[in-house]
This record gives C-alpha cells, sequence and structure tokens, in this order.
C-alpha cells in the first residue's frame, strides 16, 4: 500500500513515459542512497525518492538523452509535492557498465536497484564490478531480471526481434552465480522467480529448448570467510514489512520468532543494512549443518536444478 500511493504522486507524465516491467523495491529504505541502473523516465527514482526520505537520495542513470531531459523537467514539481526543501534526487547520463566514468564515486551507495536491464547490457560482468565499486560496504545490489536454463546460441543473441524483448541477452542462471563470485559479491539470494512464456511460435522455434525465467535477486558486498550458523530473531518494524520480512525464497522471517540461519545469511544481516533489524544469537556448541530445509520454488523444477544454491 505504501508503495501504490508513493507512485499516485508520481506526475502522469513521467509514468506514460515508463517503460519497466513490475517494481523492483527491496525494504528498509529509510536514510538510504540509492542508485537505480537504466533509470529511463524516473517513475522509480521519484517512488524511491518518497521511500528514503528527504535525508535519503536517489541517482538515476540512462544513456537515453529524451528520457533523462523528461526525469529532469519534473525534479522542481515532485520536491514540492513531497514536500521536501530541497531535491534528494538526480539524473546522470551515462552507462551501467561505466559508473565511474559517469561520476558515481565509489564506496557511495547503500542500494543499487535494476529492473529488466542488465540483459540488454553486452558486457554483463563490467556491469555487476561497476556496481560492486559503487556500492558502500555492506551495500546491496536488488535486481530484477531475465535468465536461461543454458547458454545461448550466436542465432539467439544476434536476433534483434528477441533482444528486444529481453531474451537474447539473458544469462545462464550458473554464469551469473560465477561473476558474483568473481566480482567479489555474497552468492546470489534468489527472491522471487516466475516462467516467461513465449507465444509467438516463430520465435519460439529459434529458441528451441532454452526456457526462461524472469527472477529477483539480491547481492551483497561483505566480507568473505563467516559462514558460522547462527540463530537470529527479528525485531520487526520495517515498513511495508511490518510483521514479517521475506528476505529471500528460502528465509521469511517473522516478528519476535527464533530462526536458525546459514552462515551466509548470517553474515549478510550482521553486516548489511539489516543489522539493526535483527538480535543475533549464538548456536551454542560445535557449528554443524544448518537445520533448516531450503525452499525451492517449483518455477525453476523444468530447469532440473536447485535454484538454492
Amino acid at each position: 500500500d505504501f508503495i501504490r500511493q508513493a507512485l499516485k504522486k508520481v506526475h502522469p507524465e513521467i509514468t506514460a513515459r515508463y517503460y519497466g516491467c513490475g517494481l523492483v523495491v527491496p525494504e528498509c529504505l529509510e536514510g538510504c542512497r540509492i542508485l537505480d541502473l537504466g533509470s529511463g523516465s524516473g517513475r522509480d527514482c521519484y517512488m524511491l525518492s518518497q521511500l528514503v526520505g528527504e535525508k535519503g537520495h536517489v541517482t538515476g542513470i540512462d544513456m537515453t538523452d529524451g528520457q533523462l531531459e523528461l526525469a529532469r523537467t519534473y525534479v522542481d514539481h515532485h520536491m514540492k509535492e513531497f514536500g521536501y526543501k530541497k531535491p534528494n534526487i538526480n539524473f546522470v547520463q551515462g552507462y551501467i557498465e561505466a559508473l565511474t566514468e559517469a561520476g558515481l564515486e565509489n564506496d557511495s551507495f547503500d542500494v543499487i536497484i535494476s529492473n529488466c536491464v542488465v540483459n540488454l547490457s553486452p558486457d554483463k560482468r563490467m556491469v555487476l564490478t561497476e556496481a560492486y565499486k559503487v556500492l558502500k560496504d555492506g551495500g546491496e545490489l536488488y535486481f530484477s531480471d531475465i535468465y536461461s536454463n543454458g547458454r545461448l546460441t550466436e542465432e539467439i543473441k544476434n536476433h534483434k526481434v528477441l533482444w528486444g524483448e529481453c531474451l537474447a541477452g539473458a544469462l545462464w542462471w550458473k554464469d551469473l552465480l560465477q561473476l558474483a563470485e568473481k566480482v567479489g559479491f555474497s552468492p546470489p539470494r534468489l527472491v522471487t522467480a516466475s516462467v516467461i512464456t513465449v507465444d509467438n511460435k516463430e520465435l519460439q522455434d529459434i529458441l528451441g529448448n532454452f526456457k526462461f525465467v524472469s527472477a529477483t535477486y539480491r547481492l551483497f558486498k561483505v566480507p568473505k570467510g563467516n559462514t558460522k550458523n547462527c540463530k537470529v530473531i527479528y525485531n520487526g518494524g520495517m515498513t511495508g514489512a511490518e510483521d514479517s520480512f521475506q528476505f529471500d525464497c528460502q528465509y521469511t522471517f517473522k516478528a519476535n520468532e527464533v530462526v536458525e540461519v546459514d552462515g551466509e545469511v548470517a553474515n549478510i544481516l550482521t553486516h548489511s543494512r539489516f543489522a539493526e533489524d535483527f538480535t543475533f544469537q549464538p548456536l551454542g556448541g560445535p557449528t554443524g549443518p544448518c537445520g533448516v530445509k531450503p525452499k525451492v520454488s517449483v518455477v525453476f523444477k523444468f530447469l532440473d536444478v536447485s535454484f538454492t544454491h
């Protein structure tokens, strides 16, 4: 509801020129510095501007002159609408593979979001590398994109229609895991996913046996090596997740309930912006395999793999 209310305050022309699909809004954003990769008309930026509050800040980066011009035109309008004394938002021209070249400083953002944009980049490793550089320690890359069940053929990659449909640029999900590790991110945590169907027979014939999903992952810039399991208690109260916080497809934390988590999640929670929202308890005794059984989304059964990695 709070996101719907924020969207209602975005100028109609900004919304009309928005070409993204869905929403990419992580939790616990008050006071954060956020970067939107491929911000377009700025709809998500203006919505996030309200969620971070006047003490937070949102930067949108896009390579398209027309979209940037439109987004910048309505800065003053929205600041007045939100009741802010000074702008907490700006728009930068540049490429998502070259964030520092666009003037964005290293270690300067708490959260980076992206909505179905990374697949349009020809150099996804550079996108992740640049994102890692401009994130603060403990920062998060929270993004939604298209993934395939294998490495796509050159014929598919070079197909203009499939490229425009965000399929030709889809990354094999295993490659995302490898790229994230090479860049330095924590292992990607799957949040949500859904199967993508292709109804056009001609395009389906070109795609053959390749299948696709739309998935949201969260990657964190946290220290390596801390792998001890522990028990955590979600203190509750995060905006939009007051009673229950879905961290990913494996862990949903209910307020004031003790949950045993694996070392990977414990490391993320203790070193990220979520640290103050949890109480941590050591397991006691020798650290062994976590007793929590992961949830495997049925959406990935056709890939014959477990996306809980």
